[in-house]
């Protein structure tokens, strides 16, 4: 007993001995499709064009989060970020003179003073 496969061009349904896989790849990757010579040589052509017009161009970055989400302060009972800061300096810490506070000397302070910790 035979088999006989018949390919069908997956761009317009005929059949023909010239259909067959057609590799390409566009942007780095690879897809296949089953096509016959004449649909083959539209597909060139046009990923030929599809080139050029892709060399010319710049890519479009999606807009979205580019910065990190901030991180919450952290909660101190009964002293604020200003107590924090002055009592470092106090003890010889670098800390900016603004923005925000390593965790370091959150650590340090609230190691100094346990009824700041929120848990307390």
């Amino acid at each position: 007993m035979a088999e006989k496969v018949i390919l069908v061009d997956d761009l317009d349904g005929g059949e023909g001995e010239d259909v067959r896989k057609r590799d390409f790849e566009i942007l780095g990757r690879i897809f296949t499709i089953d096509l016959s010579d004449d649909n083959d040589v539209r597909l060139r052509e046009t990923l030929d064009t599809l080139t050029r017009y892709v060399e010319k161009s710049r890519e479009v970055k999606q807009a979205g989060r580019s910065r990190k989400p901030r991180k919450s302060p952290v909660k101190l009972k009964g002293f604020t970020n200003a107590d924090v800061r002055t009592w470092a300096k106090n003890e010889g810490l670098e800390v900016p003179d603004q923005g925000a506070l390593p965790d370091a000397v959150y650590a340090a302070f609230v190691q100094a003073h346990p009824e700041a910790s929120p848990d307390a």
